[in-house]
Parts: structure tokens; C-alpha cells; sequence
């Protein structure tokens, strides 16, 4: 067992803080001395849950034990951030009321709407959010794309993170179902099927099979996909869980481009289908080897590029290659959006310059799919699971 002390000692020492003020205001506030226990004992069974859910020991723990980790966090959390967020709002009418010299009145009532709308809001995007899957529609121009690939269709998904689902394939089922239903003429993942081991899979080979378009299913892995954030007791062990999660793929019928292109043919005109590995950050390898996947990076097809981290695009890509579109995941909008018209916020944006959605620079395009699955808390809240349908149009 491993406690990771910094974050739990962090952890305890705000959350002690915030709930001794609280207890203060309700000193003040409320006479019935029960409803002080209850604030007391609930705190305690938090403390013991935060402790609990740290001192597990991630890296070796078997897939379910995982997700009980997974719940025991956003648990413990969708308890104290509904109370940072009601502080906070009793902190800005303090400030009014000093900056008007007089006192505001109904901050207590304010603060407790504000912690129980976070507190649902949170709840929502754990119980229904994260299962809504959206279907967005997307037409993208080029000047080079061949006549005869004019309104080719490609459905677009990444970011599956199956060890989530423990071994319940209902959502994977509901999502397989709705790309068929579009009846895409090639069907694109881009990585992060798992999110630890390759026996995460093994509950939905069946279900992932079921995927068909006309010109293939085509993968590529991400970085949960490498056996990174496992405990291996060998180097061996962890080549063979790699080997055995693209034995997997292609058992499915995926074609997997691990540095890798393809052809596709409409007469005698085609476009190219180009897949690399991750292109990982720090501390992860860059496995990608895009010269090695394409050699005439700068030819004049049209070049299709499935990479999984939206950074590759700019890092290498653009200056590299005149590569036309490529599609990625990776960043999950952190699974946090607010949408609004004409704009749309998430907290990825502070780590990714290109973060969900389209992109363009020059005459090269990348499209961000935010994915369809969830890592390290169980909740989507506004960055609903999505499929892309995007129709490739040739420029008039």
C-alpha cells in the first residue's frame, strides 16, 4: 500500500479548515446542537473516505477496484467543491457589503443555493451527462480533395477508456450503435481505448466488433494504451499486455496504424489514410514516427492524419508536412464545458491551445473530438461523450 502524502496532507488540511468554518457559522447561526453533530460525523466519514481512496494503490489494483477508487474521489469531491463554491459566493457578499459600509443581507441563504446547484450540477454530469452521447456534424472544405471523395463521410470517436465501464457494455453498446446508424463511409478512432491494461477490453471485444463502415475501421494507440500507468513485474509482462491490445484491435476487425498509411481508391483517384502513434508529453515517450508512417510528408494528395495528442499538430505536423486534416482526442475538454453562443470554455484550454473542435491554419485542418469515455472521475459536466460525422467536401 502506498499513501501519496503530499496530496492527502493538502487535502486534509483544507478541507479541516473549510469545515471548522463552517462549523463556526453554524455555532451562529443554528441552535439545535444535532445538526453540529451531523456536520462533525459527516466530516469525519469524509476524512476516512479521502484517506481510504488515497491509500489504495492505483498502479496494481485490479480494474475494479479501480472504479470504486474512481466513485470514491468524485464522491468526496462533489462533497467539498459545492462548499469551496458556497464560501466563495459568502466571500463576495462580505465584499460588497464593505465596499457599500453596510451589511448584505441573505449571503447564508445565497451560499447554501450555490452549494446545492453545484452539488446537482456535479451529480448530473455523473448520473446522465456522461452517458448522452452527441452526435456533432461537421463539413470541412479542401482545395485538393478529389472529386470522387466529395461528400465522403468519416466517423470520428477517441478516448473510450473501457476499464471505466467495468464489465457493464451498455454505454459502448449505445455508442457503437450510433456511429453505425450514421453509416459513415470509414470510421476513425484515435486513441485511449483502455486506461491501464489490455484485460480492460476483453468484456467489450464483442460488442466493439460490431462497428462497420465500407472502407474499414481504422485506430491508432493513446497514452493510456502503452501500459504506462501499470506496475508491470517484468518489461516483459508489460510487451506482452501491449502485443495482446493490438491482438485485440485486430480481432475486432480494426485496422490498426501503428506508424503506419493506407490507401483508399474511388477509381483511379484516392486519399490517404496516415496513423502514428502517441506523440507522447513528458514523461511519456513520443512514439510516433510520422516520416516512418508517410515518407512524401509534402506530396500533393490529400492526406488524412489520425494522432492522438492535438499538440502533435503544431509540434511537428504543420511544420513537417502539408499534411490536409487531422484528427485527434486526448484532452476530454477535461470533461468540463460550458457552452454559449459563439463560444465555448473549458478548463483544458489553460494546458491545450487546441482543445475540442475545428482548427485551422493555412490550408491544414485539425478536428478535436472531446471523446466519448472518461478517466479518473466518473463525470461529464457540459462535455457530453461525442461522436463526429464529418463530411469531407472538395473545394469550389
Amino acid at each position: 500500500m502506498r499513501l501519496q502524502l503530499i496530496p492527502l496532507l493538502l487535502a486534509i488540511i483544507i478541507n479541516v479548515g473549510i469545515d471548522a468554518l463552517i462549523l463556526a457559522k453554524l455555532r451562529k447561526a443554528v441552535k439545535p446542537k444535532w445538526l453540529q453533530c451531523s456536520h462533525l460525523v459527516f466530516s469525519a466519514l469524509m476524512l476516512v473516505l479521502i484517506i481510504v481512496a488515497m491509500a489504495l494503490p492505483r498502479r496494481s489494483i485490479d480494474n475494479d477496484g479501480l472504479c470504486a477508487i474512481m466513485w470514491m474521489l468524485f464522491g468526496y469531491f462533489s462533497c467539498y467543491i459545492p462548499k469551496y463554491m458556497a464560501l466563495i459566493a459568502c466571500g463576495v457578499m462580505w465584499a460588497v457589503g464593505k465596499l457599500r459600509r453596510k451589511a448584505v443581507s441573505g449571503s447564508g441563504a445565497l451560499a447554501m443555493a450555490v452549494a446545492a446547484s453545484t452539488f446537482a450540477a456535479l451529480w448530473w454530469g455523473a448520473l446522465f451527462t456522461r452517458n448522452e452521447v452527441e452526435v456533432k456534424r461537421v463539413e470541412l472544405e479542401f482545395a485538393n480533395l478529389p472529386v470522387q471523395f466529395d461528400g465522403y463521410t468519416i466517423a470520428h470517436f477517441a478516448d473510450f477508456h473501457l476499464g471505466s465501464y467495468g464489465s457493464d457494455t451498455t454505454f459502448v453498446a449505445t455508442v457503437v450503435d450510433s456511429i453505425n446508424s450514421l453509416s459513415p463511409q470509414l470510421i476513425a478512432f484515435t486513441g485511449d481505448l483502455v486506461n491501464r491494461q489490455t484485460d480492460e477490453a476483453e468484456p467489450f471485444v464483442a460488442v466493439l466488433s460490431r462497428l462497420h463502415a465500407p472502407d474499414g475501421v481504422f485506430s491508432i494507440l493513446g497514452n493510456h494504451d502503452y501500459g504506462d500507468y501499470m506496475d508491470w513485474d517484468s518489461p516483459e509482462e508489460r510487451e506482452a499486455n501491449n502485443a495482446r491490445l493490438c491482438a485485440l484491435q485486430r480481432e475486432m476487425g480494426w485496422k490498426l496504424l501503428n506508424n503506419a498509411d493506407t490507401i483508399i481508391s474511388r477509381d483511379e483517384n484516392s486519399i490517404c489514410i496516415i496513423g502514428v502513434e502517441n506523440w507522447g508529453e513528458p514523461p511519456f515517450p513520443k512514439y510516433g514516427r510520422l516520416a516512418q508512417a508517410h515518407h512524401a510528408l509534402n506530396d500533393g494528395d490529400f492526406k488524412l492524419l489520425l494522432s492522438h495528442n492535438p499538440r502533435h499538430w503544431r509540434g511537428e505536423v504543420i511544420p513537417k508536412s502539408n499534411i490536409d486534416l487531422m484528427l485527434a482526442g486526448h484532452t476530454h475538454a477535461m470533461q468540463m464545458e460550458i457552452r454559449l453562443p459563439g463560444l465555448r470554455l473549458s478548463p483544458s484550454a489553460w494546458r491545450y491551445e487546441e482543445w475540442g473542435g475545428i482548427y485551422e491554419e493555412g490550408n491544414q485542418k485539425l478536428y478535436v473530438n472531446i471523446g466519448v469515455g472518461e478517466v479518473a472521475i466518473p463525470m461529464r459536466l457540459g462535455a457530453t461523450p461525442e461522436i463526429t460525422l464529418i463530411t469531407l467536401r472538395r473545394k469550389k
